[in-house]
């Protein structure tokens, strides 16, 4: 029997972002709940992807990202394409309002909070996931909402997780 009450996890704090890069010209991007600020001076953020996701690829590739932070406002019909389709079969953002920021990636602007562009310094592989830590270039406040919280994800839009997020195994545990 397992020590780890996955209930437990559900205490951490997390948000709902767009992490997108560029790669030969084509955009991808996904939502994931896993970004934080790793530093001040410089400025750095880190975000977690699958491994076999498309947009840790073109990260991988490009080296380089972007990270739009959701607001509470944002609905599920928004987050469903670029949290349940795969970039190799659809244009994420064809339907979607982004501005491409210095580094070439492109930055979601719709029912976001703030948007920030990242050069990729480093790469931490952890099991099934990515750790990619990266300088900021630009991060700018995108509009004057609150941000979702993944809590609030499950909760109030009763969303789920993905098949490659890390909190995937959990959807089937109630709080």
């Amino acid at each position: 029997m397992s020590e780890i009450d996955p209930r437990a996890l559900f205490n951490l704090s997390y948000g709902v972002y767009i992490v997108s890069s560029v790669c030969e010209g084509r955009y991808n991007g996904q939502i994931a709940n896993s970004a934080m600020q790793v530093s001040a001076d410089p400025a750095t953020i880190a975000v977690s992807i699958h491994r076999d996701n498309l947009t840790g690829e073109y990260i991988e590739k490009s080296g380089v990202f972007s990270l739009s932070v959701l607001d509470k406002s944002v609905p599920m019909i928004f987050i469903g394409p670029f949290g349940f389709k795969c970039g190799r079969a659809v244009d994420k953002f064809c339907n979607c309002n982004y501005e491409v920021g210095p580094t070439g990636a492109p930055m979601v602007l719709d029912y976001a909070v703030a948007a920030m562009d990242a050069k990729v310094s480093s790469v931490t592989n952890v099991h099934t996931h990515r750790i990619f830590v990266g300088e900021l270039v630009s991060a700018k406040v995108v509009g004057d909402g609150l941000p979702l919280t993944y809590a609030e994800y499950h909760s109030v839009k009763k969303g789920k997780s993905p098949a490659n997020a890390p909190t995937h195994a959990f959807n089937q545990v109630s709080k």
